[in-house]
């Protein structure tokens, strides 16, 4: 595999995914609510990379879900469904990479429900995608 960071190759990009949503199932047991979150926050990240690289998108440094969501309703309307989910799970990013600024509220149990409707994006972005939530 390429190192997914310079990848243009969709399918890096879906591997790094899948590699942080099994993550987010082994936080979960640890009762890692911030760290099940990040890396629900980063497996979105990358399928909806993956997505939209293989539209012929280019490739941006962004980690909003909300804003790579907007990009991807450009070419799937349906997708504006998730824009909720996107919003919510890009703050996860940041409360686990900036602790100090912003406060943890966060329960594992809200993660599980996330990863559930997460799941439903992850289908509808790839419908043969063996994800389960």
């Amino acid at each position: 595999m390429t190192k997914f960071q310079e990848s243009l190759y969709p399918e890096d990009w879906k591997e790094a995914a899948r590699r942080d949503w099994r993550r987010i199932t082994t936080m979960i047991k640890d009762d890692d609510a911030e760290g099940a979150a990040f890396f629900l926050q980063q497996s979105l990240e990358k399928y909806l990379k993956a997505f939209l690289l293989e539209r012929g998108w280019k490739l941006r440094k962004i980690h909003e879900l909300d804003t790579l969501l907007d990009y991807a309703i450009e070419f799937d309307s349906t997708l504006e469904k998730f824009i909720d989910l996107c919003e919510r799970v890009t703050g996860y990013y940041f409360t686990e990479r900036y602790p100090m600024l912003i406060p943890s509220e966060l329960i594992t149990e809200d993660i599980k429900k996330d990863r559930g409707k997460a799941a439903k994006l992850i289908k509808a972005l790839f419908s043969e995608e063996p994800i389960k939530g």
